[in-house]
């Protein structure tokens, strides 16, 4: 497996791949909106690439005072080989490298086996509020 930054003929993969794995997204965030978005702001947009295939992508972003982690997603069957783990890893090392000290992420407060996931790497639960405005 190897993890690549993402090129424009990933791009209907990856839509679905998002789709799958995140499929009731609010509009807002759909994938391909996502994706154009990300990339008018910088190209942090990872995957992993397995027998010629992806497999999971990530996209991270640094916003000058801490990174963020979106979007992680591994194809089913492959779930439990260590790509999810090895995308996260690669994007902290990419956030660390522009100056990252402390990265983010959010999961829904449901989703007990993608927080028991990211306890296993190293993140906390942190005493936070999060809050929101579409506009």
């Amino acid at each position: 497996m190897t993890i690549r930054k993402y090129r424009p003929d990933d791009r209907e993969f990856l839509i679905r791949l998002w789709e799958m794995t995140f499929p009731d997204r609010p509009q807002h965030n759909r994938p391909a909106k996502m994706i154009d978005s990300k990339l008018a702001f910088d190209d942090m947009i990872f995957v992993a690439e397995q027998d010629g295939r992806i497999v999971g992508a990530c996209m991270a972003c640094y916003d000058g005072h801490r990174g963020w982690l979106y979007a992680v997603a591994v194809l089913p069957e492959c779930r439990l080989d260590g790509i999810g783990t090895a995308l996260v890893e690669h994007s902290i090392n990419a956030l660390r490298e522009i100056g990252c000290v402390k990265v983010n992420l959010q999961i829904r407060s449901t989703n007990k086996s993608v927080a028991a996931f990211y306890q296993s790497l190293g993140f906390a639960v942190e005493d936070r509020l999060s809050m929101g405005l579409r506009i």
